[in-house]
């Protein structure tokens, strides 16, 4: 037997991105796992600590020895990685017709940085564990993979580094130090390598169920996007689903923000653009540290369950949760204040 349907009032609304408006957590989770191997910590440790917070915030707890000036570009590094993983398999995989991507120049991830080969996800964004689980690849790929890494290690020594001694011992003096040159071969295998597994797997960026109806249902200058991303990230993804980016939105490098998710600022500073009081808004988040900011902010909190489970985000304070936006629906009422109903 279904439930009533609940109904509550707002002015404006206050979506968060990732998660909750778009779905790029496979690109994400990639991203994040190759600064896991940078930084030699397990993957899913990473991936679990840094969901809903900012990258800025991220990077700066797990690269400590990076300079204040540093981090700014290590962000934009980072977050073109993200959108270089969503698109290579568009771009570049086996229905694209290109065989393997091309090097591009224009990303920081592709010069000067080999990103890690990583697994893809394992399981539906709506229910899938941030934890890194090997899939099985298609022959070719594993062949030719194999095959880069093996050619690479092989450029680092010795023409023949597996000469043995007639007395059975192995002649390490074989081994020469490494040359710029053979390096820099060395460094665009492994590329190439990690190029080939990217296209491999879909990562593309996705609009979540019933995102559209919802965005299409409000009042021009009634709403706003306050996320956890940085502007390349956050207009790259709303762009590639079909989303106008608001008029404000609120990036994680906004200047007049002081601190970011599950401090209430983007969701404050939102409100204040908008020209509403935030106890007088609604939230959209997906996150545990989202839905804290939202209820820092005051603003009544609407958790999707698009990328945790119930039981992750149940208690952080939310007023309401629901499975996704298909489960909600808004409309204008009197005194031209936003009417909202649940149906489950």
């Amino acid at each position: 037997m279904s439930s009533s349907p609940k109904t509550f009032v707002a002015d404006a609304v206050l979506f968060d991105m990732d998660g909750t408006l778009t779905d790029s957590i496979a690109a994400v989770e990639a991203a994040w796992g190759k600064v896991a191997s940078e930084i030699g910590q397990d993957p899913g440790y990473v991936i679990a600590a840094t969901h809903g917070k900012r990258a800025v915030d991220n990077l700066s707890q797990f690269k400590p020895h990076l300079a204040d000036h540093e981090i700014e570009q290590e962000v934009e590094r980072f977050e073109n990685t993200i959108l270089y993983y969503a698109d290579a398999h568009h771009l570049h995989g086996p229905d694209s017709g290109s065989a393997t991507p091309a090097l591009d120049i224009s990303c920081p991830s592709s010069v000067g940085d080999t990103p890690d080969l990583s697994p893809g996800p394992s399981a539906p964004a709506s229910r899938r564990s941030s934890v890194f689980a090997l899939e099985a690849r298609r022959p070719s790929f594993g062949s030719r993979l194999l095959t880069m890494l093996s050619q690479a290690a092989r450029l680092r020594v010795h023409e023949d580094p597996f000469a043995i001694e007639e007395d059975g011992i192995e002649d390490d003096h074989l081994i020469r130090p490494i040359d710029p040159e053979i390096e820099k071969k060395t460094d665009a295998s492994i590329l190439e390598a990690w190029q080939v597994e990217a296209a491999s797997v879909d990562r593309s960026v996705r609009i979540l169920p019933g995102v559209r109806k919802m965005i299409d249902s409000l009042p021009e200058g009634r709403y706003a996007v306050a996320t956890s991303g940085a502007k390349t990230y956050a207009y790259g993804c709303m762009k590639r689903v079909g989303i106008v980016p608001p008029p404000v939105t609120i990036t994680a490098d906004d200047k007049r923000l002081k601190a970011g998710k599950p401090a209430p600022d983007p969701f404050l500073l939102a409100a204040e653009c908008l020209g509403y009081d935030a106890k007088r808004c609604v939230v959209f988040e997906d996150s545990p540290s989202g839905i804290k900011a939202g209820v820092a902010s005051g603003a009544t909190v609407v958790a999707v369950c698009t990328s945790h489970e119930r039981s992750k985000i149940e208690n952080c304070g939310a007023h309401y949760i629901i499975e996704d936006m298909e489960r909600i629906s808004c409309h204008v009422g009197a005194n031209d204040r936003l009417v909202f109903t649940i149906t489950e």
